[in-house]
């Protein structure tokens, strides 16, 4: 009698779990085309923001010809701030947002803690005092940008290093995240250092507007170098995202299940760290993407880092595309995407805290 009890309890807890998965793959199998379609209708619609006013209908009309091959019949203005303006500042804006989206996603599930962002390792302040050390310097766009990228990616490296002098194996993320946080402060202070030795009336200005974040001098060029470290950070994320899942229930209960912890770590940092110092190298320092979008996602598709991360990055694409336009229309000046950013970011961030605020008493 009591084992028939047992198994009846069994196989109703078994019938409830999959009731409730079935409910949990429904409302992906809704929600994520969706999410698709929202990115794609964002991106032709920006094409119609700006100052320089050019309708719809247009720019339909425009695209259409081109792919047709039918001879011109619009002003040379208007294909100039289509194709050498907007277009390279449009593409530039959703891969930056989905670069920084899935980076933050990727090491909050490393990390175990979903207030880390992507630049918990130093890679944001590595890629901001190259940056400024291109422009000190006089450096072109291609030089500053390359001594930002590469900087980014020393910064973090550094940070690798120091970790594992330190760690010696033991609590390996704690001791990450600590050093990172070091890396991090060591190099805003030599930004500090540059700004203060920089020539107040050129090169200060310049260092300052840079390290807002802004997309006002993007073209297709910069476009098409940041291509190719995105790709390669995002393709191995998307094919690992189911061992962040893994990751999740801890050190010793992945390597039970047969995951190679310290691998598919450095693999996660080598992949997010390309992410962050390309997107920072183009545009800038923009904050509270890496952290606010994971979390955004995680509410509408769940924990499940199969769909979590794939949602992350059109949600981040979306995102910071919406953000441009504003900032490139909302007033005579542009505002600088930093800024705007951290005005959306903040409050956002203090309502995770007084949602979760019940779980720390």
């Amino acid at each position: 009698m009591e084992s028939t009890v047992k198994i009846s309890t069994e196989n109703d807890l078994d019938r409830q779990v999959h009731v409730v998965a079935k409910k949990e793959f429904n409302k992906v199998n809704i929600i994520m085309p969706i999410l698709v379609i929202i990115p794609i209708i964002t991106f032709i619609l920006s094409f119609t923001v700006g100052r320089y006013g050019i309708s719809a209908g247009e720019i339909m009309k425009i695209f259409i010809s081109k792919l047709l091959g039918l001879p011109a019949n619009w002003s040379a203005n208007v294909e100039t701030v289509i194709f050498k303006v907007r277009i390279p500042r449009i593409l530039a804006a959703m891969l930056v947002g989905a670069a920084l989206s899935m980076s933050g996603a990727a090491y909050q599930g490393l990390f175990k803690n979903p207030m880390i962002s992507p630049d918990i390792l130093g890679a944001s302040a590595g890629a901001g005092f190259g940056a400024a050390v291109g422009i000190l310097f006089s450096f072109g766009i291609a030089g500053i940008q390359l001594s930002s990228f590469l900087f980014g990616i020393g910064a973090v490296v550094l940070t690798f290093i120091i970790s594992s002098i330190v760690g010696k194996g033991n609590n390996a993320v704690l001791v990450l995240v600590l050093t990172g946080m070091v890396v991090s402060t060591l190099f805003s202070s030599f930004i500090s250092m540059t700004k203060y030795l920089a020539d107040p009336n050129s090169k200060l200005p310049a260092i300052t507007f840079w390290l807002m974040g802004g997309l006002s001098t993007i073209g297709i060029s910069d476009v098409k170098v940041i291509l190719i470290p995105i790709i390669a950070g995002s393709v191995p994320l998307i094919l690992l995202r189911w061992k962040l899942n893994v990751l999740s229930f801890g050190e010793e209960e992945a390597n039970a299940l047969g995951v190679d912890t310290r691998k598919i770590r450095a693999v996660i940092i080598i992949c997010s760290t390309l992410l962050t110092a390309a997107s920072v190298s183009i545009c800038g320092m923009i904050g509270w993407v890496g952290l606010i979008i994971p979390h955004l996602a995680r509410m509408i598709v769940g924990p499940n880092y199969k769909v979590l991360l794939p949602a992350s990055f059109l949600i981040g694409s979306t995102f910071l595309l919406v953000v441009d336009d504003v900032a490139r229309s909302a007033f005579s000046l542009e505002i600088p995407l930093g800024i705007l950013t951290s005005l959306i970011g903040a409050p956002f961030f203090l309502y995770l805290l007084l949602k979760g605020k019940k779980g720390w008493i």
